[in-house]
Protein backbone atom coordinates (compact mmCIF):
# COMPACT_ATOMS: atom_id res chain seq x y z
CA UNK A 1 0.00 0.00 0.00
CA UNK A 2 1.98 3.00 -1.16
CA UNK A 3 1.95 6.28 0.67
CA UNK A 4 -0.59 8.99 -0.09
CA UNK A 5 0.06 12.69 -0.30
CA UNK A 6 -2.30 13.53 2.19
CA UNK A 7 -1.37 16.72 3.90
CA UNK A 8 -3.67 16.04 6.77
CA UNK A 9 -2.94 12.76 7.29
CA UNK A 10 -1.81 13.83 10.85
CA UNK A 11 -4.97 14.76 12.07
CA UNK A 12 -6.74 10.93 13.11
CA UNK A 13 -3.46 8.91 12.43
CA UNK A 14 -2.59 6.27 14.96
CA UNK A 15 1.37 6.56 15.23
CA UNK A 16 2.76 3.56 16.73
CA UNK A 17 6.57 4.73 19.06
CA UNK A 18 9.55 2.78 18.76
CA UNK A 19 12.70 3.16 21.01
CA UNK A 20 15.14 1.94 18.65
CA UNK A 21 17.52 0.55 21.52
CA UNK A 22 14.83 -1.39 22.56
CA UNK A 23 13.23 -2.60 19.25
CA UNK A 24 15.03 -5.71 18.07
CA UNK A 25 18.65 -6.30 17.31
CA UNK A 26 19.90 -6.69 13.85
CA UNK A 27 23.85 -7.29 14.68
CA UNK A 28 24.12 -9.28 17.91
CA UNK A 29 25.40 -6.85 20.31
CA UNK A 30 22.36 -6.41 22.65
CA UNK A 31 21.35 -3.15 21.10
CA UNK A 32 17.87 -2.42 18.94
CA UNK A 33 19.19 -0.99 15.64
CA UNK A 34 17.89 0.32 12.14
CA UNK A 35 19.02 -3.54 10.54
CA UNK A 36 16.40 -5.03 13.56
CA UNK A 37 13.83 -2.02 12.71
CA UNK A 38 13.78 -2.95 9.21
CA UNK A 39 13.68 -7.01 9.97
CA UNK A 40 10.46 -6.49 11.74
CA UNK A 41 8.65 -3.58 10.33
CA UNK A 42 6.04 -5.38 8.74
CA UNK A 43 4.95 -5.88 11.98
CA UNK A 44 3.46 -2.60 11.83
CA UNK A 45 1.62 -2.80 8.86
CA UNK A 46 -0.35 -5.70 9.63
CA UNK A 47 -0.91 -4.36 12.65
CA UNK A 48 -2.58 -1.32 11.00
CA UNK A 49 -1.03 1.69 12.30
CA UNK A 50 -0.76 4.99 10.14
CA UNK A 51 2.97 6.17 10.74
CA UNK A 52 6.15 5.24 12.73
CA UNK A 53 7.94 7.43 15.19
CA UNK A 54 11.32 6.72 16.33
CA UNK A 55 12.79 7.73 19.32
CA UNK A 56 16.33 9.69 18.49
CA UNK A 57 18.78 7.71 16.39
CA UNK A 58 21.21 10.23 16.25
CA UNK A 59 24.87 10.29 17.16
CA UNK A 60 25.04 10.24 21.02
CA UNK A 61 26.84 9.18 24.04
CA UNK A 62 23.17 7.54 25.21
CA UNK A 63 24.00 9.65 28.72
CA UNK A 64 19.37 9.77 28.48
CA UNK A 65 18.49 7.10 25.86
CA UNK A 66 20.10 9.49 23.20
CA UNK A 67 18.00 12.18 24.51
CA UNK A 68 21.79 13.76 24.58
CA UNK A 69 22.32 14.90 21.16
CA UNK A 70 25.74 15.41 19.72
CA UNK A 71 25.13 15.45 15.94
CA UNK A 72 21.59 15.88 14.78
CA UNK A 73 22.75 15.11 11.02
CA UNK A 74 24.05 11.89 11.74
CA UNK A 75 22.90 8.56 13.30
CA UNK A 76 24.89 6.65 15.73
CA UNK A 77 26.76 4.08 14.64
CA UNK A 78 25.04 1.59 17.55
CA UNK A 79 22.23 2.01 15.37
CA UNK A 80 23.64 1.82 11.44
CA UNK A 81 24.16 5.35 9.62
CA UNK A 82 22.41 7.92 7.48
CA UNK A 83 22.05 5.90 4.17
CA UNK A 84 20.52 2.65 6.50
CA UNK A 85 17.81 5.00 8.39
CA UNK A 86 16.88 6.23 4.59
CA UNK A 87 16.86 3.16 3.45
CA UNK A 88 13.85 2.77 6.27
CA UNK A 89 12.20 5.66 5.53
CA UNK A 90 12.01 4.37 1.92
CA UNK A 91 10.91 0.77 3.21
CA UNK A 92 8.09 2.42 5.75
CA UNK A 93 6.44 4.80 2.79
CA UNK A 94 6.25 1.80 0.86
CA UNK A 95 4.34 0.03 3.64
CA UNK A 96 2.01 2.77 3.92
CA UNK A 97 3.56 4.27 6.78
CA UNK A 98 4.79 7.62 7.21
CA UNK A 99 7.83 8.36 9.28
CA UNK A 100 8.26 10.78 12.35
CA UNK A 101 11.39 11.23 13.86
CA UNK A 102 12.28 12.89 17.59
CA UNK A 103 14.42 15.60 17.78
CA UNK A 104 16.12 17.56 20.82
CA UNK A 105 16.10 21.31 20.29
CA UNK A 106 15.53 22.22 24.42
CA UNK A 107 19.91 20.76 24.89
CA UNK A 108 22.23 18.76 23.50
CA UNK A 109 25.20 16.49 24.61
CA UNK A 110 28.16 18.26 26.15
CA UNK A 111 29.78 15.90 22.91
CA UNK A 112 27.99 18.31 20.34
CA UNK A 113 30.60 20.85 18.70
CA UNK A 114 28.64 23.86 20.59
CA UNK A 115 29.63 22.86 23.39
CA UNK A 116 33.30 21.57 22.69
CA UNK A 117 33.62 25.37 21.08
CA UNK A 118 32.65 26.75 24.32
CA UNK A 119 34.80 24.51 26.33
CA UNK A 120 37.64 25.71 24.19
CA UNK A 121 36.73 29.78 24.65
CA UNK A 122 36.49 31.84 27.72
CA UNK A 123 33.66 33.89 28.89
CA UNK A 124 31.92 35.89 27.02
CA UNK A 125 33.11 34.33 23.78
CA UNK A 126 30.62 33.65 21.19
CA UNK A 127 30.47 29.93 22.04
CA UNK A 128 29.75 30.64 25.66
CA UNK A 129 26.82 32.66 24.31
CA UNK A 130 24.81 29.71 22.21
CA UNK A 131 24.11 28.12 25.76
CA UNK A 132 22.92 30.02 29.22
CA UNK A 133 26.09 30.46 30.51
CA UNK A 134 25.69 33.01 33.88
CA UNK A 135 28.19 33.93 36.68
CA UNK A 136 27.82 32.51 39.62
CA UNK A 137 26.42 33.85 42.94
CA UNK A 138 29.18 34.94 46.37
CA UNK A 139 32.52 35.34 43.61
CA UNK A 140 31.06 32.54 41.34
CA UNK A 141 31.24 29.72 43.89
CA UNK A 142 27.51 28.90 43.98
CA UNK A 143 24.93 28.50 40.93
CA UNK A 144 23.17 31.98 39.72
CA UNK A 145 19.74 30.60 41.29
CA UNK A 146 17.97 27.50 43.01
CA UNK A 147 16.71 26.12 40.02
CA UNK A 148 16.14 22.28 39.55
CA UNK A 149 16.99 19.78 37.40
CA UNK A 150 14.02 17.57 36.15
CA UNK A 151 16.03 14.77 36.73
CA UNK A 152 16.75 15.56 40.76
CA UNK A 153 19.71 17.65 42.07
CA UNK A 154 20.66 21.52 40.52
CA UNK A 155 20.20 22.55 37.24
CA UNK A 156 23.25 24.52 36.84
CA UNK A 157 26.67 23.02 37.14
CA UNK A 158 30.51 25.29 36.66
CA UNK A 159 31.80 26.34 33.55
CA UNK A 160 35.71 24.88 33.54
CA UNK A 161 38.03 26.78 31.48
CA UNK A 162 39.92 25.85 29.06
CA UNK A 163 42.59 23.91 31.28
CA UNK A 164 40.26 23.25 33.69
CA UNK A 165 40.07 26.29 36.43
CA UNK A 166 37.56 27.69 37.58
CA UNK A 167 35.69 30.29 35.53
CA UNK A 168 33.19 31.33 38.05
CA UNK A 169 30.47 30.63 35.85
CA UNK A 170 27.76 28.33 35.41
CA UNK A 171 25.74 27.05 31.98
CA UNK A 172 21.85 25.43 32.77
CA UNK A 173 20.91 22.21 31.99
CA UNK A 174 17.18 21.28 33.07
CA UNK A 175 17.82 17.72 33.03
CA UNK A 176 21.32 15.96 33.31
CA UNK A 177 24.50 17.81 33.58
CA UNK A 178 25.62 16.35 30.30
CA UNK A 179 22.70 17.82 28.42
CA UNK A 180 23.55 21.72 28.53
CA UNK A 181 20.37 23.79 27.28
CA UNK A 182 20.43 25.89 24.32
CA UNK A 183 20.25 29.98 24.07
CA UNK A 184 17.93 30.25 21.41
CA UNK A 185 18.95 34.40 21.62
CA UNK A 186 21.59 33.01 19.40
CA UNK A 187 21.57 32.90 16.03
CA UNK A 188 23.58 30.12 15.41
CA UNK A 189 21.07 27.82 17.53
CA UNK A 190 18.19 28.74 14.99
CA UNK A 191 20.37 27.41 11.61
CA UNK A 192 21.33 24.80 13.03
CA UNK A 193 17.93 23.72 13.70
CA UNK A 194 16.67 24.74 10.56
CA UNK A 195 19.28 22.51 8.59
CA UNK A 196 18.59 19.77 10.31
CA UNK A 197 15.14 20.21 9.78
CA UNK A 198 16.00 20.05 5.99
CA UNK A 199 18.60 17.28 6.59
CA UNK A 200 15.67 14.69 7.44
CA UNK A 201 13.04 16.53 5.52
CA UNK A 202 15.20 16.11 2.25
CA UNK A 203 15.35 12.24 3.05
CA UNK A 204 11.38 11.48 3.05
CA UNK A 205 10.71 12.44 6.68
CA UNK A 206 7.02 13.60 7.20
CA UNK A 207 7.65 15.49 10.58
CA UNK A 208 8.97 15.34 14.05
CA UNK A 209 8.32 14.70 17.52
CA UNK A 210 9.84 17.75 19.21
CA UNK A 211 11.17 17.27 22.89
CA UNK A 212 10.49 19.57 25.01
CA UNK A 213 8.92 21.81 23.15
CA UNK A 214 7.46 24.88 25.85
CA UNK A 215 11.20 24.98 27.36
CA UNK A 216 13.63 26.15 24.63
CA UNK A 217 13.32 30.03 26.08
CA UNK A 218 13.88 30.97 29.25
CA UNK A 219 12.12 34.11 31.37
CA UNK A 220 14.82 36.94 31.40
CA UNK A 221 17.25 37.73 34.35
CA UNK A 222 16.84 33.63 35.63
CA UNK A 223 14.54 34.42 38.48
CA UNK A 224 13.75 32.18 41.10
CA UNK A 225 10.96 29.69 40.62
CA UNK A 226 7.72 30.31 43.10
CA UNK A 227 5.50 28.08 43.16
CA UNK A 228 1.85 28.69 44.42
CA UNK A 229 -0.38 26.99 42.18
CA UNK A 230 -3.28 24.94 43.76
CA UNK A 231 -2.22 21.26 42.73
CA UNK A 232 -5.83 20.25 43.95
CA UNK A 233 -7.34 21.94 40.89
CA UNK A 234 -5.72 21.16 38.38
CA UNK A 235 -5.86 18.25 36.13
CA UNK A 236 -3.42 15.35 35.43
CA UNK A 237 -0.85 16.50 33.37
CA UNK A 238 -1.16 19.90 34.18
CA UNK A 239 2.16 21.64 35.53
CA UNK A 240 2.86 25.23 37.55
CA UNK A 241 3.95 28.01 35.51
CA UNK A 242 7.59 28.62 36.12
CA UNK A 243 10.41 30.96 34.46
CA UNK A 244 12.19 27.79 32.78
CA UNK A 245 8.96 26.78 31.17
CA UNK A 246 6.46 27.91 28.58
CA UNK A 247 7.95 31.30 28.29
CA UNK A 248 5.82 33.66 25.23
CA UNK A 249 9.35 33.96 22.90
CA UNK A 250 9.15 30.12 22.34
CA UNK A 251 6.04 30.73 20.10
CA UNK A 252 8.31 32.73 17.78
CA UNK A 253 10.29 29.49 17.24
CA UNK A 254 7.55 27.37 16.11
CA UNK A 255 6.04 29.50 13.92
CA UNK A 256 9.87 29.17 11.77
CA UNK A 257 9.58 25.72 11.51
CA UNK A 258 6.26 25.97 10.32
CA UNK A 259 7.60 28.25 7.98
CA UNK A 260 9.94 25.39 6.86
CA UNK A 261 7.45 22.66 7.07
CA UNK A 262 5.41 24.12 4.44
CA UNK A 263 7.90 24.55 2.15
CA UNK A 264 7.55 21.07 1.08
CA UNK A 265 4.58 18.84 -0.64
CA UNK A 266 3.04 17.95 1.29
CA UNK A 267 3.62 19.91 3.95
CA UNK A 268 6.02 18.17 6.96
CA UNK A 269 4.53 17.95 10.44
CA UNK A 270 4.95 18.45 14.08
CA UNK A 271 3.77 16.91 17.40
CA UNK A 272 5.41 18.46 20.30
CA UNK A 273 5.89 17.51 23.83
CA UNK A 274 4.23 20.49 25.95
CA UNK A 275 3.47 20.20 29.30
CA UNK A 276 1.78 23.70 30.37
CA UNK A 277 -0.79 24.87 33.14
CA UNK A 278 -3.88 25.12 30.94
CA UNK A 279 -6.07 24.17 27.92
CA UNK A 280 -5.23 28.19 26.94
CA UNK A 281 -1.55 27.67 27.19
CA UNK A 282 -1.92 23.95 25.28
CA UNK A 283 -4.19 25.66 22.59
CA UNK A 284 -1.67 28.33 22.29
CA UNK A 285 0.95 25.95 20.79
CA UNK A 286 -1.52 24.63 17.94
CA UNK A 287 -2.29 27.51 16.42
CA UNK A 288 -2.34 27.42 12.34
CA UNK A 289 1.19 28.82 11.85
CA UNK A 290 2.96 26.74 14.82
CA UNK A 291 2.76 22.88 15.59
CA UNK A 292 0.04 20.97 14.14
CA UNK A 293 -0.84 18.56 17.26
CA UNK A 294 0.96 18.27 20.80
CA UNK A 295 0.70 15.06 23.19
CA UNK A 296 -2.10 14.83 25.36
CA UNK A 297 -0.60 14.44 29.06
CA UNK A 298 -3.79 14.83 30.62
CA UNK A 299 -4.83 11.41 28.83
CA UNK A 300 -1.53 10.13 29.36
CA UNK A 301 -2.02 10.66 33.35
CA UNK A 302 -5.23 9.97 33.98
CA UNK A 303 -6.53 7.73 36.65
CA UNK A 304 -9.19 4.90 36.30
CA UNK A 305 -12.16 6.90 37.72
CA UNK A 306 -14.76 7.36 35.35
CA UNK A 307 -15.82 11.17 36.50
CA UNK A 308 -12.21 12.22 36.34
CA UNK A 309 -11.37 10.14 32.74
CA UNK A 310 -14.65 12.06 31.21
CA UNK A 311 -13.61 15.74 32.54
CA UNK A 312 -10.21 14.42 30.81
CA UNK A 313 -11.88 14.31 28.16
CA UNK A 314 -13.65 17.28 27.41
CA UNK A 315 -11.12 18.84 28.43
CA UNK A 316 -8.89 17.79 25.74
CA UNK A 317 -11.58 18.54 22.92
CA UNK A 318 -12.16 22.10 24.63
CA UNK A 319 -8.36 22.76 24.43
CA UNK A 320 -7.73 22.02 20.74
CA UNK A 321 -11.36 23.32 19.34
CA UNK A 322 -9.74 26.04 20.89
CA UNK A 323 -7.51 26.23 17.17
CA UNK A 324 -8.99 23.85 15.60
CA UNK A 325 -6.65 21.52 16.16
CA UNK A 326 -7.05 17.57 16.74
CA UNK A 327 -6.96 16.32 19.99
CA UNK A 328 -4.22 13.84 20.13
CA UNK A 329 -4.59 10.48 22.72
CA UNK A 330 -1.85 8.61 24.48
CA UNK A 331 -1.35 5.83 27.10
CA UNK A 332 1.85 5.07 27.52
CA UNK A 333 5.39 6.18 26.07
CA UNK A 334 8.94 5.73 26.87
CA UNK A 335 9.12 8.08 30.06
CA UNK A 336 5.97 6.61 32.02
CA UNK A 337 5.02 3.26 33.24
CA UNK A 338 3.26 0.56 31.23
CA UNK A 339 -0.75 0.63 32.17
CA UNK A 340 -1.32 -2.74 33.13
CA UNK A 341 1.01 -2.59 35.49
CA UNK A 342 0.02 1.40 36.88
CA UNK A 343 -4.24 0.24 36.77
CA UNK A 344 -3.30 -3.42 38.46
CA UNK A 345 -1.67 -1.53 40.88
CA UNK A 346 -4.86 1.13 41.08
CA UNK A 347 -6.98 -2.06 41.46
CA UNK A 348 -5.65 -2.78 45.04
CA UNK A 349 -5.37 0.60 45.59
CA UNK A 350 -1.84 1.41 45.27
CA UNK A 351 -0.54 4.22 42.63
CA UNK A 352 2.38 3.92 40.44
CA UNK A 353 3.21 7.61 39.56
CA UNK A 354 2.86 8.24 35.81
CA UNK A 355 6.36 9.88 35.99
CA UNK A 356 9.97 9.24 37.54
CA UNK A 357 8.72 6.96 40.08
CA UNK A 358 9.83 8.25 43.21
CA UNK A 359 9.14 5.09 45.18
CA UNK A 360 8.17 1.60 43.65
CA UNK A 361 5.36 -0.34 45.09
CA UNK A 362 5.29 -2.38 48.13
CA UNK A 363 2.45 -4.36 46.61
CA UNK A 364 1.87 -6.15 43.97
CA UNK A 365 -0.88 -5.54 40.97
CA UNK A 366 -3.57 -7.38 40.59
CA UNK A 367 -2.44 -8.69 37.35
CA UNK A 368 -5.42 -10.15 36.01
CA UNK A 369 -7.37 -6.80 36.22
CA UNK A 370 -4.24 -4.80 34.90
CA UNK A 371 -4.78 -6.99 31.65
CA UNK A 372 -8.38 -6.01 31.38
CA UNK A 373 -8.04 -1.97 32.03
CA UNK A 374 -5.02 -1.99 29.49
CA UNK A 375 -7.18 -3.91 27.01
CA UNK A 376 -10.39 -1.50 28.00
CA UNK A 377 -8.83 1.66 27.55
CA UNK A 378 -7.06 0.75 24.39
CA UNK A 379 -9.92 0.28 23.05
CA UNK A 380 -12.06 3.16 24.10
CA UNK A 381 -9.15 5.02 23.48
CA UNK A 382 -9.17 4.12 19.48
CA UNK A 383 -12.89 5.30 19.80
CA UNK A 384 -11.86 8.84 20.41
CA UNK A 385 -11.42 11.55 17.84
CA UNK A 386 -8.02 12.66 16.81
CA UNK A 387 -4.72 11.16 16.56
CA UNK A 388 -3.16 8.23 19.14
CA UNK A 389 -0.64 6.65 20.10
CA UNK A 390 0.74 3.31 20.82
CA UNK A 391 4.07 2.54 22.52
CA UNK A 392 5.70 -0.54 21.13
CA UNK A 393 4.51 -3.49 23.31
CA UNK A 394 1.28 -2.22 24.12
CA UNK A 395 0.11 -4.44 21.63
CA UNK A 396 1.10 -7.20 23.49
CA UNK A 397 0.09 -5.16 26.64
CA UNK A 398 3.65 -5.49 28.31
CA UNK A 399 3.59 -4.76 31.91
CA UNK A 400 6.23 -2.37 33.63
CA UNK A 401 9.36 -4.62 34.72
CA UNK A 402 9.73 -3.20 38.63
CA UNK A 403 12.77 -5.31 39.45
CA UNK A 404 15.84 -4.48 37.09
CA UNK A 405 18.67 -4.79 39.03
CA UNK A 406 20.18 -1.64 40.33
CA UNK A 407 23.17 -1.81 38.25
CA UNK A 408 21.09 -2.32 34.83
CA UNK A 409 19.77 0.87 34.98
CA UNK A 410 20.39 3.61 32.75
CA UNK A 411 17.98 6.46 34.05
CA UNK A 412 20.20 9.86 34.86
CA UNK A 413 17.73 10.69 37.15
CA UNK A 414 18.22 7.20 39.18
CA UNK A 415 21.83 8.30 39.46
CA UNK A 416 21.43 11.62 40.31
CA UNK A 417 18.90 11.10 42.68
CA UNK A 418 20.64 7.68 44.65
CA UNK A 419 17.99 5.71 43.50
CA UNK A 420 15.19 7.36 45.08
CA UNK A 421 13.85 8.33 41.79
CA UNK A 422 14.79 7.53 37.92
CA UNK A 423 12.90 4.19 37.15
CA UNK A 424 11.89 4.33 33.78
CA UNK A 425 14.07 1.41 32.14
CA UNK A 426 11.19 -0.58 33.50
CA UNK A 427 9.26 0.34 30.17
CA UNK A 428 12.04 0.15 27.76
CA UNK A 429 12.87 -3.68 28.55
CA UNK A 430 12.84 -4.89 24.73
CA UNK A 431 10.22 -6.54 22.76
CA UNK A 432 9.50 -10.33 22.82
CA UNK A 433 9.21 -11.33 19.27
CA UNK A 434 9.32 -15.12 19.52
CA UNK A 435 8.88 -17.95 22.27
CA UNK A 436 12.12 -19.28 23.05
CA UNK A 437 15.05 -18.31 23.47
CA UNK A 438 17.46 -16.10 26.02
CA UNK A 439 16.27 -12.83 24.67
CA UNK A 440 12.96 -13.98 22.80
CA UNK A 441 14.07 -13.30 19.47
CA UNK A 442 14.98 -9.78 20.17
CA UNK A 443 18.65 -9.99 19.25
CA UNK A 444 20.08 -12.57 17.25
CA UNK A 445 23.06 -13.73 19.66
CA UNK A 446 20.26 -13.90 22.95
CA UNK A 447 22.07 -10.96 24.62
CA UNK A 448 19.78 -7.80 25.63
CA UNK A 449 20.83 -4.69 26.84
CA UNK A 450 18.64 -4.51 29.33
CA UNK A 451 17.53 -8.36 31.33
CA UNK A 452 13.90 -9.72 29.99
CA UNK A 453 11.27 -11.44 32.11
CA UNK A 454 11.66 -15.32 31.90
CA UNK A 455 7.96 -15.78 31.23
CA UNK A 456 8.17 -13.08 28.44
CA UNK A 457 7.75 -15.99 25.72
CA UNK A 458 4.32 -16.57 26.58
CA UNK A 459 3.14 -13.27 25.63
CA UNK A 460 5.70 -12.31 22.62
CA UNK A 461 4.11 -11.71 19.42
CA UNK A 462 4.37 -14.96 17.81
CA UNK A 463 2.60 -16.40 20.77
CA UNK A 464 -0.17 -13.88 20.47
CA UNK A 465 -0.46 -13.76 16.68
CA UNK A 466 -3.31 -15.73 15.88
CA UNK A 467 -5.14 -16.40 19.17
CA UNK A 468 -8.25 -14.51 18.87
CA UNK A 469 -8.13 -13.27 22.53
CA UNK A 470 -4.66 -12.10 22.89
CA UNK A 471 -4.09 -8.29 23.51
CA UNK A 472 -2.18 -8.34 19.90
CA UNK A 473 -5.24 -9.30 17.84
CA UNK A 474 -7.73 -7.42 19.36
CA UNK A 475 -5.58 -4.47 18.84
CA UNK A 476 -5.72 -5.76 15.13
CA UNK A 477 -8.89 -5.98 14.95
CA UNK A 478 -10.03 -2.76 16.88
CA UNK A 479 -6.88 -0.18 14.67
CA UNK A 480 -9.15 -2.28 11.33
CA UNK A 481 -12.29 -1.18 12.18
CA UNK A 482 -11.23 2.43 12.78
CA UNK A 483 -9.81 3.03 10.00
CA UNK A 484 -11.37 0.57 7.62
CA UNK A 485 -14.86 0.40 8.44
CA UNK A 486 -16.20 3.04 11.09
CA UNK A 487 -13.92 5.77 10.29
CA UNK A 488 -13.56 6.54 13.82
CA UNK A 489 -10.83 8.81 13.78
CA UNK A 490 -13.22 12.06 12.00
CA UNK A 491 -16.00 13.63 13.80
CA UNK A 492 -17.55 14.84 17.01
CA UNK A 493 -18.39 13.07 19.99
CA UNK A 494 -21.89 13.02 21.83
CA UNK A 495 -21.90 12.02 25.45
CA UNK A 496 -24.49 9.34 26.42
CA UNK A 497 -23.60 9.06 30.10
CA UNK A 498 -24.26 11.28 32.93
CA UNK A 499 -20.98 13.61 34.06
CA UNK A 500 -20.92 11.53 37.28
CA UNK A 501 -20.86 7.83 35.50
CA UNK A 502 -18.45 5.29 36.10
CA UNK A 503 -19.49 3.21 33.00
CA UNK A 504 -18.78 6.29 30.44
CA UNK A 505 -20.63 6.18 27.05
CA UNK A 506 -20.29 8.58 24.24
CA UNK A 507 -21.72 8.21 20.34
CA UNK A 508 -19.16 8.76 17.62
CA UNK A 509 -20.29 9.21 14.06
CA UNK A 510 -19.48 6.43 12.04
CA UNK A 511 -20.59 7.21 8.29
CA UNK A 512 -23.80 8.01 6.24
CA UNK A 513 -25.91 5.02 6.20
CA UNK A 514 -25.47 3.46 9.42
CA UNK A 515 -24.33 6.71 10.87
CA UNK A 516 -23.46 5.92 14.54
CA UNK A 517 -21.26 3.90 16.80
CA UNK A 518 -21.63 4.08 20.85
CA UNK A 519 -18.17 3.81 22.66
CA UNK A 520 -18.33 2.47 25.91
CA UNK A 521 -16.19 1.53 29.05
CA UNK A 522 -17.16 0.16 32.53
CA UNK A 523 -14.53 2.13 34.86
CA UNK A 524 -17.09 1.22 37.98
CA UNK A 525 -17.35 -1.96 39.97
CA UNK A 526 -20.81 -2.98 39.03
CA UNK A 527 -22.17 -4.21 36.07
CA UNK A 528 -23.56 -1.45 33.44
CA UNK A 529 -26.37 -1.72 31.00
CA UNK A 530 -25.45 0.17 27.36
CA UNK A 531 -28.65 0.64 24.98
CA UNK A 532 -27.64 -1.09 21.61
CA UNK A 533 -28.55 -3.82 19.68
CA UNK A 534 -25.44 -4.82 18.11
CA UNK A 535 -21.88 -5.45 18.64
CA UNK A 536 -19.44 -3.97 17.13
CA UNK A 537 -15.96 -5.04 19.52
CA UNK A 538 -15.84 -5.59 23.03
CA UNK A 539 -12.53 -5.34 24.76
CA UNK A 540 -13.19 -8.74 27.07
CA UNK A 541 -15.44 -11.89 26.51
CA UNK A 542 -18.72 -11.36 24.31
CA UNK A 543 -21.41 -9.33 26.05
CA UNK A 544 -24.60 -11.09 27.46
CA UNK A 545 -28.10 -9.35 26.51
CA UNK A 546 -29.58 -7.43 29.60
CA UNK A 547 -33.15 -8.60 30.32
CA UNK A 548 -34.72 -5.40 29.05
CA UNK A 549 -32.70 -5.02 26.01
CA UNK A 550 -29.40 -3.99 25.66
CA UNK A 551 -26.06 -5.60 26.62
CA UNK A 552 -24.23 -5.84 29.90
CA UNK A 553 -21.27 -4.01 30.13
CA UNK A 554 -18.55 -5.60 32.76
CA UNK A 555 -16.23 -3.47 34.58
CA UNK A 556 -13.35 -3.51 33.37
CA UNK A 557 -14.48 -3.33 29.52
CA UNK A 558 -15.14 -1.55 26.95
CA UNK A 559 -17.34 -2.04 23.77
CA UNK A 560 -17.82 -0.57 20.50
CA UNK A 561 -22.00 -0.59 20.06
CA UNK A 562 -24.74 0.18 17.28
Amino acid sequence: MPITNDADWWRNAVIYQIYPKSWADGDGDGFGDIAGIRAHLAHLARLGVDAVWFSPWYRSPQADGGYDVADYRDIDPMFGDVATATALVDEAHDLGLKVIVDIVPNHTSTEHRFFQELLAGGPGSDAWARYHCVPGRDDGSKPPNGWESVFGGGAWSPVPGPDGEPTGWWYLHLFDASQPDLNWDHPDVHAEFVETLRFWFDRGVDGFRIDVAMGLVKAPGYPESTRHVDRHAMLPGEVEPEPMWDQPGVHAIWREWRRVANQYSPPRAFVGEVWVSSAQAHAAYLRPDELHTAFNFHHLKAPWDGPVLRRIIDHSVYEAGLVGAPTTWVLENHDVPRVRTRFGLEAVGARLPTSNTAQLPAVQPDDARGVARARAALVFMLGLPGSAYLYQGQELALPEVLDLPAECREDPAFRRTHGAEGYRDGSRVPMPWTTEGPAFGFSTSGTSWLPMPADWGSISVAAQTGDPTSMLELTRRALRLRRVEQALGDGDLEWMSAPDAHCLVLRRPAGDTDPHVLVAMNLGDATAVVEATTVVLTSGAELAVAPDGGFLLPPDTAAWLR
